[in-house]
């Protein structure tokens, strides 16, 4: 564990005792269901009653309410990295392109700008999702940005999963959302207390997970499912806001964002909710020390399972060697990504792709 990392988790400790002090006061009280009201289920009530809320207004996971304690931060922040020396030996860099032309044409795209953040077009619509353009609080990013972050104009979408700070950035929120005024944020539950406080005005929509944000859906159809995560930022917030996923969805062509998740029994649900997805776009970094990272990351033995769970055609790899976040090398999760893929283990097409990579699909694709 660096330093930086070391302070960085500072804050989500005391976050955390915050949460867990509150968890043990709530854990006899009932939650209470909610949703946005405004939006559809694609679930019966029978199934989903609502996204459930205790009484200090937290949420929690479907399986694994996940409330980890002081001395799981403090053996995480103080024990001593297994992979140190493969760390320190590792060289490994995101290969990083600058590939304009995606700005000129109007195919449908899917751009990796590092991270979580890819820009998304499909049938026209214009997609960004969880944008981080420079570093994020202690952790300085790896990989360059491919281009301009001005560049990004004509968005429809802004897809922000969840409000960690490697997911929301107030700087690039507020940058973008400049550059584009028409373009409507699409979130979680309760993620209208971040958004109010670094945008004037904010066009938005706020939904529970099996809700649909409404759209023209002539052109694109966008759900927000179940992610197996928390959220936080400040001290005493942890959990107040919807953590989740999303599904895009034009003509024949599904796209499963999975934002930050742990593996969990909703990665196959969404699979046979929508039939097979055609690009899985995962996470498949930070996820050493395992005891540790696993309820909130896959790792890419967890994302091969998922995608092959979920019947997914194509996995593009996404968080891991833009930031330092844990201890496995930066190079390690697609390194074993490949080797499974070779030896016939991940059965979807891998779709390595460099920083700023047009990769055109549907009729190119």
């Amino acid at each position: 564990m660096t330093r930086k990392i070391a302070i960085a988790f500072l804050t989500v400790t005391l976050s955390i005792c915050f949460y867990t002090i509150a968890q043990k006061s709530d854990r006899s009280k009932k939650e209470t269901p909610i949703g946005n009201p405004e939006l559809p289920s694609i679930l019966p009530p029978e199934q989903w009653k609502g996204n459930g809320v205790d009484q200090k207004g937290r949420f929690s996971n479907l399986e694994h309410p996940y409330t980890p304690t002081f001395s799981s931060i403090w053996r995480m922040s103080t024990a001593k990295n297994p992979q140190r020396a493969q760390k320190k030996a590792d060289t490994f860099q995101l290969p990083v392109i600058e590939d304009l032309r995606f700005l000129g044409n109007k195919e449908d795209v899917i751009v990796w700008l590092g991270h979580a953040t890819f820009f998304i077009r499909i049938n026209g619509i214009s997609i960004v999702t969880d944008p981080v353009f420079k570093n994020v609080s202690f952790t300085k990013r790896k990989s360059t940005l491919p281009f301009d972050e001005n560049l990004l104009k004509n968005i429809d979408y802004i897809l922000i999963s969840h409000d960690h700070r490697d997911h929301l950035d107030k700087r690039s929120l507020r940058l973008l959302a400049k550059n584009n005024p028409q373009a409507e944020i699409l979130s979680g539950l309760k993620m209208d207390d971040w958004f109010d406080k670094m945008l004037c005005s904010p066009k938005m929509q706020l939904a529970g997970w099996y809700q649909q944000y409404k759209t023209d859906m002539s052109k694109v159809k966008i759900y927000f499912l179940p992610a197996r995560h928390w959220s936080s930022r400040y001290l005493a917030d942890a959990n107040k806001h919807l953590w989740g996923s999303f599904v895009i969805q034009s003509g024949e062509t599904t796209i499963y964002f999975s934002g930050d998740t742990g593996y969990d029994s909703h990665l196959k649900e969404i699979g046979s909710l929508f039939g097979e997805i055609d690009i899985c776009i995962i996470g498949i970094g930070a996820y050493q020390p395992v005891w540790f990272m696993s309820p909130n990351h896959v790792s890419p033995m967890d994302a091969i399972k998922a995608s092959n769970e979920m019947r997914a055609k194509k996995i593009i790899p996404m968080h891991y060697g833009t930031f330092d976040l844990s201890d496995e090398p930066l190079g390690e999760p697609i390194e074993i990504l490949k080797e499974e893929k070779l030896k016939g283990i991940l059965e979807a097409e891998l779709i390595d792709l460099k920083v700023g990579e047009n990769y055109y699909f549907g009729s190119r694709g």
